[in-house]
């Protein structure tokens, strides 16, 4: 009997039981026309690369399946119809990995990677911060900033106040 990998994508806006009952009617779908189900997976709440349907985000559940072709067949046939699956492969492999797949797996990889230290790992010594420069803050730094009121000053120091023009330079007579 040919063997199958089958990935679906559900619309953001369901909620995970709702992904389970899904899970469950398809797999209903393989058993009644002579297949099985030999692993079902479901990888959570993802992002997608690009917005499918107006959503960015999906659910994701994945298949091992065993069974004839009109079974699966059938299964994408309800698929295409539901409006509640945004997309779906279904890919014919020479073997089924029985092992947890890799999504599975990134995720147990975290939850022990993360051990006592809480979400943020292991930091190390960093060591002391250096010391700021002249006049670190908004005004300093170099960039010839400074407040308009004469305090601060950039690098070359707070600037001298300007000169007044006249009120009839530059008018020819």
């Amino acid at each position: 009997m040919p063997l199958y990998e089958h990935t679906f994508l559900a619309r953001q806006d369901v909620t995970a039981a709702q992904v389970t009952g899904l899970m469950n009617a398809y797999k209903a779908v393989i058993e009644e026309l002579g297949g099985k189900v030999t692993k079902t997976e479901y990888w959570g709440l993802k992002s997608t690369a690009y917005k499918i349907k107006k959503n960015r985000r999906a659910h994701y559940a994945f298949f091992n399946i065993e069974a004839p072709h009109a079974a699966v067949a059938e299964m994408e046939r309800q698929m295409l119809i539901s409006t509640d699956i945004l997309r779906f492969l279904t890919v014919r492999v020479e073997e089924l990995d029985e092992k947890p797949s890799i999504q599975m797996r990134k995720q147990d990889d975290r939850e022990r990677e993360r051990g006592d230290r809480g979400d943020r790992g292991d930091r190390g010594d960093r060591g002391g911060r250096p010391p700021r420069r002249d006049g670190g803050g908004f005004g300093g730094g170099g960039f010839g900033g400074g407040f308009r009121d004469g305090e601060g000053g950039g690098a070359r120091g707070p600037r001298a106040p300007r000169a007044e023009a006249p009120a009839t330079a530059g008018v020819e007579e």
